[in-house]
């Protein structure tokens, strides 16, 4: 797409995979390959690929045997492993050019080089001058054409800590995470995108290369490509890069099977926190013709100081905060929309909850009044249209709809959508959805007197969780 208001371009890699299509016992795959897609190839990051590659395949020998060992609890065995593995690495991290990917991009002016991992999908991202956005193709081109996945066994550590701290050592992300496995029973959705500890430990390079050969062909990934770009030009770089490309075999469509939920389920957590209440609902994902009214009624909920849980929770000091998350953890597929509070001191998470009830009743018994649904409607069309804006913000969109909704053009339907929401549709979807055969309610309670306050889950920490 065409922007030529600065010379500069934003390019997005949407790989349309993520975390739900993992396999129980290899989760957290996709986000390893995440990680591993910036370790370079066979000729970028390292000084001498023939020799790195002998110590790279003697150390998937070696882990193997360090794993076969553990499980016959052999300890002497597991320690000579694993001198033998530490020497090895180093002789593979001698042959590594650090992050050469990485300084490439820089030296040429990149900016904002990144990649996230979700349930839905994969994506890699970062700008260039509109005068180095041939290197791209080529960078972009080669790291999934010919990747190596160097430097595994390190970045396992990075993995494993990066869940310690967001997950293990974290309430709320303790909270989040058990929310999933309770609320869904079937839908990969309930398992966590960065992946339970014991399969990151015991996952392997053989793993991720299994995944990528799967799903990472051309048919699956998806280039969006917005700034001040000359679109012939864009057309002839695409083919003589992409084009090197042998076609593979489309991996095959996630099939849900989620059955209705017929009874409200609920779990509590003791842990040294502040108070926490979560309660979701299920709802349709993006395809569904109702998708942009579960935005209004997000934002009625939710959306500022304005909206009614603040001023029936936060106002007066029942909630220190309360958010939400429409479409937890991923809306390709049917998915939850997740609204929670921190309790305020000397208040409990019944009273929380209790007030969340009376605001989900109103939704139901009364229509939305229009100043109302006129604020909401106008929020979210800002919202919309701040994100395409930006070079950056067109690039995700547009990749992102193409990947969900079979057609990039369809984003800008969605302005539309917004506009012929009605408080009656506000009202038939309220009381379609906050029914108690399909809630999912989460405690925390606090262990001890002096718990510390967790702060809210980001938007990112829900998407990771």
């Amino acid at each position: 797409l065409e922007q030529h208001e600065a010379p500069v371009v934003s390019m997005m890699m949407y790989a349309n995979v993520g975390a739900a299509y993992e396999a129980d016992g290899k989760t957290g795959i996709a986000h390893y390959l995440e990680h591993l897609a910036f370790k370079g190839t066979s000729r970028i990051g390292t000084r001498n690929y023939p020799e790195e590659k002998k110590a790279l395949d003697q150390l998937d020998v070696l882990f193997d045997k360090i794993l076969a060992a553990e499980a016959a609890g052999d300890q002497a065995k597991i320690a000579e492993l694993n001198e033998q593995f530490k020497t090895v690495q180093a002789e593979a991290d001698a042959y590594v050019e650090q992050n050469k990917f990485g300084q490439i991009v820089e030296q040429s002016g990149g900016t904002g080089l990144n990649a996230t991992t979700a349930a839905d999908a994969t994506r890699y991202f970062y700008n260039l001058p509109s005068n180095k956005l041939e290197l791209w193709f080529s960078l972009e081109s080669e790291r999934f054409l010919d990747p190596v996945f160097r430097e595994f066994y390190k970045e396992k550590e990075v993995i494993l800590e990066e869940r310690r701290m967001r997950v293990d050592n974290s309430p709320i992300g303790q909270m989040v995470e058990r929310f999933s496995e309770v609320a869904f029973t079937t839908n990969p959705y309930r398992r966590p995108v960065i992946g339970y500890q014991e399969d990151l430990r015991k996952a392997t390079r053989a793993d991720v290369k299994t995944f990528f050969d799967t799903y990472y062909g051309p048919s699956n990934l998806i280039a969006a490509v917005v700034g001040d770009v000359d679109p012939n030009q864009v057309k002839q770089w695409a083919e003589a890069y992409f084009g090197r490309y042998q076609s593979r075999t489309h991996p095959d469509q996630l099939v849900v099977s989620e059955a209705p939920q017929t009874e409200t389920r609920s779990y509590t957590l003791e842990l040294v926190s502040q108070p926490w209440y979560l309660e979701g609902y299920h709802r349709p994902g993006i395809n569904d013709p109702d998708h942009v009214v579960y935005g209004m009624i997000d934002s009625i909920l939710t959306g500022g100081r304005t909206a009614r849980l603040y001023k029936a929770l936060v106002e007066p000091q029942i909630a220190l905060d309360i958010g939400s998350a429409n479409g937890f953890p991923g809306d390709k597929q049917p998915t939850i929309l997740l609204l929670y509070g921190l309790t305020a001191p000397g208040h409990t998470v019944e009273e929380l909850a209790v007030g969340l009830e009376a605001e989900l009743q109103r939704l139901q018994t009364e229509p939305v009044d229009t100043a109302t649904l006129d604020r909401v409607k106008t929020q979210s069309r800002a919202g919309l249209l701040s994100q395409l804006d930006s070079n950056e913000g067109m690039a995700s969109l547009l990749a992102e709809y193409e990947a969900k909704t079979g057609d990039w053009r369809n984003v800008f339907e969605e302005i539309q959508a917004i506009e012929a929401v009605s408080a009656a549709d506000v009202q038939r979807v309220a009381q379609a959805t906050f029914r108690p055969e399909n809630r999912t309610v989460g405690k925390l309670i606090s262990a001890g007197d002096s718990a510390p306050t967790d702060e809210a889950p980001t938007d990112e920490a829900l998407e990771e969780a």
